[in-house]
């Protein structure tokens, strides 16, 4: 990326009231760390220094002040700040369920931990009590069916009150968790669950989408039949036809004869797996991402109870699948008392309305969604404040792509001048945001507000300098409680550190092209790599190419996701080499099929694009990122050196394209 120096201060969009600011969540915890810590910090700039100059004090005071329940204490909150390989909090006990169930203010028997609704019409209220009561039901149907601390529970289930349930309760027990959206193709399921081998598998009999139901027996039949360390499959009737699979334990029946189970919680260390997420499988299979109980509990109280400032009598929604990592960090509203909203179906059905009168209808005051759905809304003329009551709405959250200059100012003018815009990014990779914003700070045009407290965030030119307003690679300088605690099957080490400590040694890079202005905002210009971000299911090329490449026709093909690339909506882009006589009006339809059942219907591509070959580099690699830079309006001597590749002419195309499309 080349450098850029803003001439002048961007317009300011949002600020909070000092009234405002004072009552927040973030100023009150300030003003404890001043009297309880002796601190003087009079504003969330300080406040962020502080936290990232004495990590031990600053996570141990997250531990203090929301009163994390450790079964055993550590001596130590941070024995040795290193990268890779911080120990947090060793000798340390606790249990994530725990965390997200105990009593509490806001966590009455009677107060609503779940609002459920469906595309369809199907609602449902989920008092905290009654969450204990199922989540107990299920701990003790798992425990029945064999899963003890360290087995894994699989689940291709939706964002559903039952999905919430089974993942508690197999947290409970020390169980560790992975998740899939029941609307991955088998190749994309398999491709993670069958490397953490894992005890059950829970699983849904169909989904809505769109106004159809979709029938997934047969999937989970095939899945099943690869997982050879499963003891059980749980299969919940989800679109209420009575289907069932042979030899599957009704979901229903299980809870119903463990209704008077009662709750517990096994301790665990502070780093033991609570989940495995998954890599974009950019070079091979999903890596298997494992974050552990503490790190999540700190880091959950942190970003949700701080930076989003909810709490009791607070209802937080964030329009995500079971596959992405913002349905992991929405369940995070459950451990400061707030009110879970999960939607699950199409947002576009029966139009782009149906999410704005959720919001309306259960006067949600946290709104998170994707950049792709403002900008979607943004060119479909949606007018979501004329048309609704969103009086109750203090937040919009955005992530999964860099929200435009158009996409903050539309929120500003369609949604509410008074709405903080909350632009974040962070990653499967820490399960969190650790760029974001906070109820005290203001909010420019086009910017992220604030790294996040903990998160010791720079950026770095290609010889690991630091650079300041100038666009450079993203990285933290410091290590994080949820930095993963390993990769699956990983014993050494070294994918994890290939991963994210190769560029920069010691210092984690984490593949955002980003400036840090001088107000300390931050602007992210798209990853610097050549992830799959659809819809906010991140996949890698390899598994694209499976599919694609698997056709006869199909000689040779590339793959680029534009999101990110200057101011306009990012698309996916297939360009294929076909083989000797085969036309591209015939293949088209079959890989569009294919895709949408192997992978995901977010994964079939705006256009296919024929081209006669595919740039690569002398060893062979293709030439994802370049081309993606080039497409976004990089002059191609700058976006690769011609020496390194074999085939240099092969550009020519690419540069035509990027020339005829408008930007």
């Amino acid at each position: 990326m080349t450098s850029s120096t803003p001439e002048t201060t961007p317009e300011l969009l949002w600020e909070p009231t000092p009234q405002r600011a004072e009552a927040s969540r973030m100023a009150t915890f300030r003003r404890w760390l001043n009297t309880e810590r002796g601190l003087d910090l009079p504003d969330y700039w300080a406040q962020w220094r502080w936290s990232i100059s004495d990590l031990e004090s600053f996570w141990g005071a997250i531990a203090e002040y929301f009163d994390v329940a450790f079964h055993e204490r550590a001596e130590h909150v941070l024995p040795e700040e290193v990268m890779p390989g911080a120990r947090w909090f060793p000798g340390a006990t606790l249990n994530y369920a725990e965390h997200a169930l105990r009593a509490g203010d806001g966590k009455g028997e009677n107060d609503l931990a779940v609002i459920f609704a469906r595309e369809d019409g199907v609602r449902e209220e989920v008092t905290y009590g009654e969450l204990r009561s199922r989540v107990a039901a299920a701990r003790a149907g798992l425990r029945e069916l064999g899963v003890g601390k360290g087995d894994r529970v699989v689940a291709l289930a939706p964002n559903s009150p039952e999905t919430i349930v089974a993942f508690l309760a197999a947290a409970s027990l020390g169980a560790t968790w992975s998740s899939c959206s029941p609307d991955f193709g088998v190749r994309a399921i398999e491709d993670r669950f069958v490397q953490i081998e894992p005890t059950v598998l829970v699983a849904v009999n169909g989904y809505m989408y769109g106004g159809r139901s979709f029938d997934v027996r047969s999937t989970v039949d095939e899945l099943r039949s690869h997982l050879p360390s499963l003891a059980a499959t749980v299969l919940v009737d989800y679109i209420g036809t009575g289907g069932q699979l042979d030899g599957a334990v009704n979901w229903s029946e299980m809870l119903d004869r463990h209704r008077d189970a009662e709750l517990a919680f096994d301790p665990v260390p502070f780093e033991h797996p609570l989940w495995v997420l998954y890599s974009s499988g950019t070079t091979g299979l999903p890596k298997g991402i494992v974050h552990g109980h503490g790190g999540m509990v700190l880091e959950q109280l942190k970003a949700v109870g701080l930076h989003c400032d909810l709490g009791p009598g607070d209802r937080f929604f964030w329009f995500t699948t079971t596959g992405w990592m913002m349905w992991n960090f929405l369940i995070g509203g459950l451990l400061t008392g707030t009110t879970i909203v999960l939607f699950d179906g199409s947002p576009g059905h029966p139009d782009l309305s149906t999410l704005w009168q959720l919001t309306d209808r259960y006067r949600v005051n946290y709104f998170g969604t994707s950049a792709p759905f403002i900008q979607t809304c943004m060119k479909r003329d949606v007018h979501p404040a004329r048309d609704n009551d969103l009086s109750a709405l203090r937040t919009l959250g955005s992530t999964g792509a860099p929200l435009s200059s158009d996409g903050f100012r539309w929120i500003a003018d369609e949604v509410g001048q008074d709405v903080q815009i909350a632009s974040v990014s962070g990653g499967t990779d820490l399960c969190t945001a650790f760029v974001g914003a906070s109820p005290d700070l203001p909010v420019y045009l086009g910017e992220i507000s604030c790294p996040m407290l903990g998160a010791a965030v720079a950026a770095f030119d290609e010889q690991g300098r630091e650079v300041h307003d100038e666009v450079g690679e993203l990285v933290l300088t410091k290590p994080m409680p949820t930095m993963p605690v390993f990769f699956w099957n990983d014993p050494d080490g070294s994918r994890l550190h290939e991963s994210y400590f190769d560029t920069f040694p010691g210092v984690w890079r984490h593949g955002d092209w980003v400036r840090i202005t001088p107000r300390g905002t931050l602007v992210i210009y798209g990853r610097s790599d050549s992830t799959l971000n659809r819809g906010g299911i991140r996949m890698g090329t390899a598994e694209f190419y499976r599919v694609v490449e698997g056709f006869d026709e199909v000689a040779d093909s590339l793959v680029i996701d534009t999101s990110g690339a200057g101011e306009t909506d990012g698309e996916l882009l297939c360009f294929l080499v076909l083989a000797e006589g085969a036309e591209l009006a015939d293949v088209q339809p079959k890989l569009r099929t294919e895709l949408r059942a192997q992978l995901s219907p977010r994964h079939v591509p705006n256009r296919f694009v024929v081209v006669d070959e595919v740039p690569q580099t002398l060893n062979g690699k293709k030439l994802e990122v370049p081309v993606k830079k080039i497409l976004a309006g990089t002059a191609p001597e700058k976006a690769v050196s011609k020496d390194a590749l074999r085939n240099p002419e092969a550009l020519a195309p690419f540069v035509r394209f990027s020339q005829d499309s408008p930007r």
